[in-house]
């Protein structure tokens, strides 16, 4: 079709009926009933035709049953269609018509050159298209391979400046909401320097705080006990490394499990030490934590503060700790939103969902305390004017006096 023509519909009457209407062809489709682009009457249709030479990794960058395709056509609001060597871009709006055509082309040489691409990969390159950020700046940043030849990547811009503050500056605070990948990139450097000989061993901890519940004395030794509330942690590490070499790792000490409250006393030198919930990490907890940090070593610090469980009245050190190290050298502070969930996409509706109804219900309740404090103000000005001493208003003289 060329460029700026309309699909047009032409239906011949084939003589089914005397009055003219056709007779309905049970067999095939109709005429006109393909799947086409929302647009309007006067709105022309763009096409680009993308040609490719290698049609196995044509067939990587489709995905199976052409699922990457069909994320893309989702997310940018083109249509896209597979011919041979051939990937075929339609839109109503040249915008996204080049945007989606740079987005494949992208993708390809991504493909070309080796990276196994996954749909969470193509779900966060339409986010980079729509921002104009070139897919080799964040996704050619290798950070790992792990044991299962995955290569672990930044997925985004904020993932890219957390992985760079981790490699420029000793003490690096990661804040955001869940699923943006703040532990496990964590991890992913963690291992990476293990491997890499730049430290001796790496060092886990988290507060012990239940969320919102309580589980009573729990059985084994102290590994055992804090092994539920490390758990992400080691989901993280089993992902990385294979599952003896990471047990061989802990039963020698070269990944140790340290539970918070047993960090005081303590200079870890040579180390990756990750503090993971830090929100629920008390003010008191925080100060300890960060004066643990020996010669040669990382700390990585993450945290939800929209998550804190401590009990009513606590502080959280992770809230404090933005206040007391801001500008400080040598510490980075990198902060996530939901724009930056590399979970389930509903993960980042729901993300957007509760900080809208956060923000409604801070409205809500200053709105409140507007409304009392308004009548207090006018009956203290009333009292004053009339009664009140040194109200600024000249009292009534006295009877019988001049």
């Amino acid at each position: 079709m060329p460029q700026g023509a309309r699909p047009v519909t032409v239906e011949t009457n084939l003589g089914g009926r005397a009055d003219g209407r056709r007779r309905p062809d049970r067999g095939a489709p109709r005429l006109g009933t393909e799947k086409r682009l929302p647009q309007s009457a006067a709105e022309p249709l763009h096409t680009s035709r993308l040609e490719f030479a290698d049609n196995d990794k044509v067939r990587a960058l489709c995905g199976a049953h052409n699922e990457h395709l069909k994320l893309v056509e989702k997310r940018l609001g083109v249509q896209l269609g597979l011919r041979g060597g051939q990937v075929v871009v339609s839109a109503g709006d040249e915008t996204k018509l080049r945007m989606a055509e740079g987005l494949v082309r992208e993708l390809y040489d991504l493909v070309a050159e080796g990276y196994p691409l996954y749909l969470e990969d193509v779900d966060q390159a339409t986010k980079l298209a729509a921002q104009g950020v070139p897919l080799r700046e964040v996704f050619g940043d290798t950070v790992f391979v792990s044991s299962r030849h995955r290569v672990i990547t930044p997925k985004g811009l904020a993932q890219k400046r957390y992985i760079q503050a981790i490699r420029d500056d000793d003490i690096v605070f990661g804040v955001g909401p869940a699923g943006t990948g703040k532990t496990y990139l964590a991890m992913a450097m963690a291992v990476s320097y293990l491997v890499e000989r730049r430290v001796k061993r790496i060092v886990l901890t988290r507060p012990a705080v239940e969320a919102g519940e309580k589980l009573g004395f729990l059985p084994g030794d102290i590994a055992e006990k804090v092994n539920p509330y490390l758990r992400p942690l080691y989901d993280a590490l089993f992902d990385m490394v294979d599952y003896e070499k990471a047990t061989a790792f802990m039963e020698r000490g070269t990944v140790e499990v340290a539970p918070l409250a047993f960090m005081r006393g303590r200079t870890l030198n040579d180390s990756f030490i990750i503090l993971d919930e830090a929100q629920n990490t008390t003010e008191e907890q925080m100060k300890m934590f960060l004066t643990r940090l020996g010669y040669g070593s990382k700390a990585v610090v993450t945290g939800d503060v929209t998550q804190v469980d401590l009990p009513s009245g606590r502080g959280s050190g992770l809230i404090e700790v933005q206040k007391v190290l801001r500008g400080v050298d040598g510490v980075s502070f990198c902060f996530f939103s939901e724009v930056d969930v590399v979970r389930h996409p509903l993960v980042q509706e729901v993300v957007r969902a509760y900080d809208l109804f956060e923000a409604e219900r801070r409205a809500r309740v200053e709105a409140a305390k507007s409304e009392r404090q308004e009548p207090v103000r006018g009956e203290k000005g009333d009292r004053g004017e009339v009664e009140g001493p040194g109200s600024g208003a000249p009292r009534p003289a006295a009877a019988g006096k001049e």
